[in-house]
This record gives C-alpha cells, structure tokens and sequence, in this order.
C-alpha cells in the first residue's frame, strides 16, 4: 500500500472513531467485501457509499435481506444512498466488490445508519415533563453540531478524492514532460551527428591528380 493511500485511510478512519456506522477501507482488485448489520423490522435505515479513489473511482454494490432477496444492486457506481425500511428482523448484508478490476485497488467509504438518533435528553419526546429553555436551547444546538459534522465528513471526502486525483495529475504530467524532455535531448543529439556527416571527410577516397 502507497504512502497516500496510507495517509487517507489514516484520515478518514478517524471518522469511524466518533460514528460506530462509517468506516472507510480498501478495496482489493478482483476481491468482493461484506458487511453485516442486525435491524429490526419496521427500522428505517439508510446507506450511503462513495469511492475515494482507485481506477475510475467505481465499485459495485449490492444489498441482501436476510432471505436473500435483493433490495439494492448496482454496477460501477461512484457514489450513492439507499433508504429502506426492513419488514422483516434480521441480519442485512451488503457487499462491495471491485472483482471487475485486474490490478486497480479501491479506498471506499460508507455511512450505514439505522434508526433516529437517540434523544439528548431522556424526557425528549413524553408529554409528563416539558423541556426546559437550557434543554431546548441545547438540542438545537446539538442538532446543529450533528448537520455541522455531517457537512464535515462529505467535505473531507471530497477533499480527499480531490487531492488525490491531483496528486495522480501531477505524476502523470511530470512523467509525460520527463519523457518528452528525454526525446527532445535524443533527437537534438541526432541532429548533431547528422550535420556532422555532412562536413566530414570520408575515408576510402582516392583523388587522381591530372596530368598534361
């Protein structure tokens, strides 16, 4: 593994600290990888996916329930989100698989959320105990900070899908200008050598003087 494919994962594995649900790795070339959830029926859940980089940044995707029907499939997707809601409980898998690619791997991230968010406060939501202005203040505040980290984390993914596509852009351009350095400096030298077998004298040639 490269030092900047080392250095994203490093990065956005930190986002897996705060939420249980992300989590960001590697894909392998011709390689399908699955992750298990247990949901309860009648839980709306939401999974939202995107390739950071790799090849075409692409991946495909695919969603089973626990009898195997399949709620969600997709080829060489970039990025996505799938809301449902199970109507049945059990363990739901979902599986990425970069195994269209012969030598290209993949750094892929995934948000799987399931269910709302546990109230801030435990009377939240009963009617026998009204929330104070302090309490009320407070929620929206931490509501506010939840959308804030949100926009964090997709502006972080973008950053680093950018940076790493520019880093791919610099090498590729660096690579081409030395190549064409190399066959500027071959051809001038060519030329060189051309010129100079025109001004030569060449060998082998016998001159016979003119008499009267």
């Amino acid at each position: 593994m490269s030092e900047k494919l080392i250095g994203v994962i490093a990065v956005l594995s930190l986002l897996s600290v705060v939420f249980a649900g992300e989590l960001t790795f590697e894909l392998p070339d011709n390689e399908r990888q699955c992750f298990f959830e247990q949901i309860e029926k009648g839980v709306q859940s939401t999974l939202e996916f995107q390739v950071i980089s790799g090849g075409q940044y692409d991946v495909d995707m695919e969603l089973t329930a626990p009898n195997g029907q399949v709620l969600y499939k997709d080829v060489k997707k970039q990025y996505d989100s799938f809301t449902w809601t199970p109507d049945q409980t059990g363990v739901f898998k979902f599986c990425f698989s970069n195994e269209f690619s012969t030598f290209t791997h993949k750094i892929v991230y995934f948000d799987f959320q399931v269910g709302d968010e546990k109230p801030l406060f435990e009377q939240e939501g009963k009617h026998a105990t009204a929330m104070t202005l302090m309490e009320t203040a407070s929620e929206d505040i931490h509501t506010s900070l939840r959308e804030v980290v949100d926009s964090q984390t997709h502006f972080r993914l973008k950053e680093a899908k950018g940076r790493i596509y520019a880093e791919d852009l610099n090498n590729r351009v660096f690579y081409w200008s030395l190549g064409q350095t190399f066959f500027i400096l071959l051809l001038g030298i060519g030329q060189v050598f051309v010129l100079r077998s025109f001004f030569s004298e060449k060998k082998g040639y016998n001159s016979t003087p003119i008499t009267s």
